[in-house]
């Protein structure tokens, strides 16, 4: 392949697809440029909440007023998932990568330049904008890219990015912060997203799956990326929308207001809080990690809902029994690497959802199942200040434990999908 004109495959009928191809150098790198824009999407994303603390004291926010900021791109990234979704099912996944490495770079660059809520609104919801485009084109690509037999674990690995993601964002804001400032942070922020930017540029390939059928399929009109094509897998876009709706709101329950809990209302110092955190990412990175080795073998089903379940058991001590599990040493950390582990789920929902898709809405359904559900996590953060106001925070942030149970249960409503055909719902 032409590294210089990285978009060139020969995508006659009679070639094989790269899924079809022996493991080499192409499926390397693809999978390796979509690793980078995804640990620094998910890192763009949630550097905010580790440092809505030293925002909200400089820019004298309160509580509800750090909420909206930080509800806010999430409600961007349900916009950047319809707009890019159907951009990238129309004119192909590997612009929207690179498209979207680029705004929430420029939108994380920005914050650095806020000096009011206002700016810190409009900003922040610029870097949601970017980062919801940029998930669903880059597991497009994996999922068109990989052998159906080890689809999950390569998804998995790519989406080990979030977790590591957190934990930059854990150390940016536990240890980073008080030397250089949250400004400095967010201007460092942004230099990844211009150097993953370059590299796709230069060496992202685009999917031969969407050029031979996706493509062709816009072409004749035999399949419009528009909610018409949609609308035909109402049904099974309906059931993956709840489960992921529950398991989003059992994410973002638990993780949107968790750093600022622990220093808040535990009275973690910055240095406390982070290191528990990075105990959480360090289970969620070795989640993520095994769940596709697991999925690919004992099936989507049955692994998601035991992770779901794990997710749940963990979350609990560090927050509706904080006093007694306090008591017993080293319980809290454990306790946030099991919830941490349990977060791992995560890695099942590209594949699940691109099993049960066909090719020429596969990037759409992505984008909005994915960013629809985050997006309405606007309300979250805010949900979390006003509950815990009447609560208390701790037992408001363990409601994220019934959603993961819920969550645990939904999984068995969709088929199961293990060792599914890429292109089987294309014919």
């Amino acid at each position: 392949m032409n590294a210089g004109n990285p978009t060139i495959i020969n995508t006659g009928h009679d070639a094989p697809l790269m899924a079809d191809r022996p493991i080499g150098a192409e499926h390397y790198r693809l999978i390796g440029l979509c690793f980078l824009a995804w640990i620094f999407d998910f890192y763009d994303l949630i550097l905010y909440s580790f440092l809505l603390v030293s925002i909200g004291r400089d820019l004298h926010l309160d509580p509800a007023a750090s909420s909206l900021a930080l509800g806010s791109s999430f409600l961007m990234t349900a916009v950047g998932g319809v707009i890019f979704g159907f951009i990238g099912d129309r004119f192909g996944r590997r612009p929207v990568v690179i498209a979207s490495v680029v705004i929430y770079g420029v939108g994380t660059l920005l914050c650095a330049t806020s000096h009011s809520l206002t700016e810190l609104i409009v900003f922040r919801s610029l870097t949601g904008l970017g980062i919801g485009g940029e998930w669903a084109a880059g597991q497009s690509l994996i999922a068109e890219g990989m052998p159906s037999e080890r689809r999950a674990r390569y998804a998995a690995y790519v989406q080990v990015g979030a977790p590591l993601g957190v934990l930059l964002a854990a150390v940016a804001g536990g240890f980073l912060e008080p030397r250089i400032g949250w400004r400095m942070v967010f201007a460092l922020s942004a230099i990844p997203a211009v150097v993953v930017a370059l590299a796709a540029w230069r060496w992202l390939s685009e999917s031969d799956v969407w050029i031979r059928d996706g493509r062709q399929s816009v072409r004749t009109g035999l399949g419009r990326t528009d909610f018409g094509a949609l609308w035909k897998h109402r049904h099974v876009l309906a059931m993956l929308f709840i489960v992921i709706l529950v398991n989003s709101e059992a994410y973002w329950f638990t993780y949107s207001w968790m750093p600022g809990y622990l220093q808040l209302k535990r009275g973690l110092t910055d240095q406390a809080s982070g290191r528990l955190m990075i105990g959480m990412q360090i289970g969620a990175i070795a989640g993520y990690g095994v769940f596709g080795l697991l999925a690919d073998r004992f099936g989507r089903r049955p692994v998601f809902s035991i992770f779901a379940a794990l997710m749940a058991l963990g979350v609990i001590p560090p927050t509706l029994l904080w006093h007694w599990a306090s008591e017993t040493a080293g319980l809290i950390p454990a306790a946030m690497v099991v919830a941490g582990v349990g977060t791992g789920l995560w890695s099942g929902v590209p594949p699940i959802v691109s099993e049960l898709l066909p090719t020429r809405v596969r990037n759409s359904a992505l984008g909005l199942l994915l960013n629809l559900t985050r997006g309405l996590q606007f309300f979250t953060p805010m949900l979390v200040t006003s509950i815990g106001a009447r609560a208390g925070f701790g037992p408001t942030l363990a409601i994220g434990a019934l959603f993961s149970a819920i969550g645990s249960a939904l999984i068995w409503t969709l088929p199961e999908t293990r060792g599914r055909d890429i292109t089987a719902l294309d014919r």
